[in-house]
């Protein structure tokens, strides 16, 4: 995580808001933001050597990095992360989901596994919302914060804890401006800011990944009240408690994270993941749905039972 932390008190300072208006919509109370000499790669190398540490590994076969908002258009981050961590030389990509950037990237690993071409990945998310977010805008500038999060998948049986069980993805490339930073050619002059449909992106995301984390739990056959964890994209507290209630998970099993770190994008789920464990809400054997929303638009879930880790934690 970045040091610096904004508090909504601080944002309301220059914004027409305060406190309680951003607590009550949100269930924020803080984010934290990269100070200029912090990149977005910074982030993602500390992340992924942390996630090496916590795996007791030295090397890994590839590296998948999550994020829509990497410090240049070209070429991908993802080699230079492999490469400041000592792991020059092997594939190392990006893949940009946006919000469900994580679960594409632990996806893509799991396939990468699975058709024999490497034997573990390094799965990194990594994002800085606050380099495209107006800070003007009260709708947005309240919600997102920057972070990363790591792990490392390995080949292993399906019965092993922290096995990979199911997967679900989707995308609706008609719905792409609910959640959308203009390019040059849509505006050639001025500011290009991140910009979100708010109601149309909160009924949409109710709607998607409800019915995308209700799939992965049929896949597994999983009834609702023995899922142990769910985890959902740290958009708002408002939609992480309308679906847990929507699929009917025990109450003690939804996890929200957001009050201190607010929306990290594809971030958000490893890093509530991260924050679980630590708080004693995730144990090892947890029946675990993860699942996101984000733009595109897209979507995903993944069910997992949850190994015996202990997250790396490093600030920058």
């Amino acid at each position: 995580m970045p040091r610096t932390e904004i508090s909504n008190a601080l944002l309301a300072e220059h914004l027409d808001t305060d406190d309680d208006w951003i607590r009550t919509r949100t269930g924020i109370a803080a984010r934290r933001r990269a100070t200029p000499d912090v990149s977005m790669t910074d982030l993602a190398c500390a992340a992924a050597a942390g996630a090496l540490r916590s795996a007791g590994r030295t090397t890994v076969d590839a590296l998948v990095l999550a994020t829509s908002t990497p410090d240049r258009p070209c070429p991908a981050a993802a080699p230079e992360v492999a490469h400041r961590i000592g792991q020059g030389g092997i594939p190392a990509f990006d893949v940009s989901a946006v919000c469900s950037g994580f679960i594409y990237a632990t996806a893509t690993a799991a396939g990468l596994i699975a058709a024999g071409i490497a034997d573990s990945v390094l799965v990194t998310a990594a994002e800085t919302y606050s380099r495209i977010v107006d800070p003007s805008d009260r709708s947005t500038a309240v919600l997102f914060g920057d972070g990363a999060g790591a792990l490392v998948l390995r080949r292993g049986t399906a019965g092993e804890p922290g096995s990979l069980l199911a997967f679900d993805l989707g995308s609706d490339g008609a719905a792409r401006d609910f959640i959308h930073v203009p390019g040059a050619r849509e505006q050639p002059e001025g500011d290009r800011w991140f910009t979100m449909a708010g109601r149309k992106v909160y009924l949409r995301a109710l709607q998607q990944i409800t019915s995308s984390a209700l799939r992965v739990m049929e896949d597994c056959a999983w009834s609702p009240e023995t899922v142990g964890a769910f985890v959902a994209h740290q958009a708002n507290a408002r939609i992480i408690d309308a679906v847990a209630n929507r699929l009917r998970v025990p109450s003690d099993a939804a996890v929200c994270e957001i009050a201190r770190v607010g929306n990290t994008a594809a971030a958000s789920i490893p890093l509530a993941l991260a924050d679980a464990v630590d708080g004693g809400r995730l144990k090892p054997g947890a029946r675990t749905v993860l699942t996101a929303f984000g733009g595109g638009l897209t979507w995903g879930s993944a069910a997992l039972t949850w190994p015996s880790v202990t997250p790396v934690r490093t600030e920058i």
